[in-house]
């Protein structure tokens, strides 16, 4: 079983950690494999960095479904093109902030989300709607660490323990989620300095990835999901054209 994780920015050293999240939990036979985008940004941290960050993430799916990649991890919390992503691959696509928040739902009557800058917020509360029920998310609290910071400074993970202290306390949650991939490696610090569940939506993608392929389940094309409709894209966009195929 080969599972590719997506860093959908382009800093290398982000999606070393993210991969070795990834390998600490994936099972015996499973090949986990970390992949950093051809193009896009060094970080996501606005909806227009998640825009531009979307053409690397299909194209790196595509190349995925090339080499015969068995499934596939979105490894940015804002969870960019994951639906798009859907449409092209064969086997099972998820969201790190989708994993995260269903796991969160399993341990706790509410969970609140840990995530870097404020503006993120609007994006990780719009998700919620999306994959938790009615009052599941509690609330989204920001650390104000950008994302490249979480490893180069040293205050980080106790920043982003006490804003996690914080609004347990505020929001009466059971769990806490890391709203950022590159908090993966504070999972289990955090967990033991706050005695309660702490999610990383990489181990946990990851995890569930490899479930469904052991089930043997993949994305429904019966509709929504099915290939995108062939047709000519021009300028940059060139490659992504969809032909039909014969």
């Amino acid at each position: 079983m080969r599972i590719r994780v997506i860093n959908p920015n382009t800093t290398a050293s982000m999606t070393t950690l993210i991969e070795a999240s990834a390998r600490a939990v994936a099972g015996p036979g499973v090949v986990v494999e970390g992949v950093t985008p051809a193009m896009g940004p060094a970080s996501i941290e606005s909806h227009y960095d998640e825009a531009l960050s979307v053409p690397g993430l299909l194209a790196a799916i595509a190349a995925g479904e090339r080499d015969g990649a068995d499934g596939y991890v979105v490894a940015c919390f804002g969870d960019p093109g994951l639906d798009a992503a859907r449409e092209i691959a064969a086997g099972p696509v998820v969201g790190i902030a989708e994993a995260a928040m269903h796991a969160a739902t399993l341990l706790g009557r509410g969970f609140s989300v840990v995530t870097t800058l404020a503006r993120t917020r609007g994006r990780a509360l719009d998700l919620a709607v999306r994959y938790a029920p009615a009052g599941a998310c509690r609330g989204v609290w920001a650390c104000d660490i950008p994302v490249l910071d979480l490893d180069r400074d040293p205050a980080a993970l106790a920043r982003v323990v006490a804003v996690a202290r914080q609004a347990l306390a505020r929001d009466g949650s059971d769990v806490i989620v890391l709203g950022c991939a590159g908090m993966a490696a504070f999972c289990a610090q955090v967990s033991a300095e706050l005695g309660v569940p702490v999610i990383d939506g990489v181990s946990a993608a990851t995890l569930l990835v490899q479930s469904l392929i052991t089930l043997g389940l993949r994305t429904s094309k019966r509709d929504e999901y099915a290939a995108p409709l062939p047709k000519t894209y021009i300028g940059p966009l060139t490659e992504f054209g969809i032909m039909r195929s014969c």
